[in-house]
């Protein structure tokens, strides 16, 4: 039997759950001893390349291209996991919700200073994700199996959750792992 398989990807948010896993610090070596990456930043796997067993999920959905990847995440992963407050309630991206788009869109192309007022545009291209209505938690997209809070989740925090997924046990989240300050 194999290594457990890992995939990971960052959404709408700031990356900083990604920067969490990393701050496991030397704990990232045994990690690697225990799991295979797939389709992760850390590897910088682009796609799947087989099913995987842990899908660690950051950031919450602002526009179509979100959705498209976190569904595949969904379809290739056992378990899903959301990973920090913007994964599992928009987070800052989320602030715009109680704001008409169209509004926010005129505020950042229209309204915001700029040093070329004669080119102020909303972008249109074809080629853009849409962008939703508002910002969406991954669990009103998809079902997630297991979330991991705060902002960013600490790096203790991260290497409990996976090591109890890899090894099949109960997680154990002790006040000291997922307190906020």
């Amino acid at each position: 039997m194999g290594k457990p398989v890992i995939a990971t990807a960052s959404l709408a948010g700031c990356f900083g759950c990604h920067m969490s896993l990393l701050d496991i610090d030397e704990r990232i070596l045994k990690l690697v001893e225990l799991v295979e990456f797939n389709k992760s930043p850390i590897d910088d796997i682009k796609e799947f390349t087989k099913p995987v067993d842990i899908g660690l999920i950051e950031g919450g959905c602002c526009n179509s291209e979100n959705v498209h990847v976190l569904r595949d995440f969904r379809k290739n992963c056992k378990v899903l996991v959301s990973v920090g407050e913007c994964a599992i309630m928009g987070g800052l991206p989320a602030l715009r919700n109680g704001i008409p788009l169209k509004e926010c869109l005129e505020e950042a192309y229209l309204n915001s200073p700029t040093i070329a007022p004669e080119d102020r545009l909303i972008p249109n291209d074809e080629d853009l994700p849409i962008i939703l209505d508002k910002v969406y938690p991954c669990h009103e997209i998809v079902k997630i199996d297991a979330f991991l809070p705060g902002c960013p989740p600490s790096a203790d925090l991260i290497w409990e959750a996976l090591t109890a997924l890899i090894e099949g046990r109960p997680l154990h989240l002790t006040y000291d792992l997922v307190k906020f300050d």
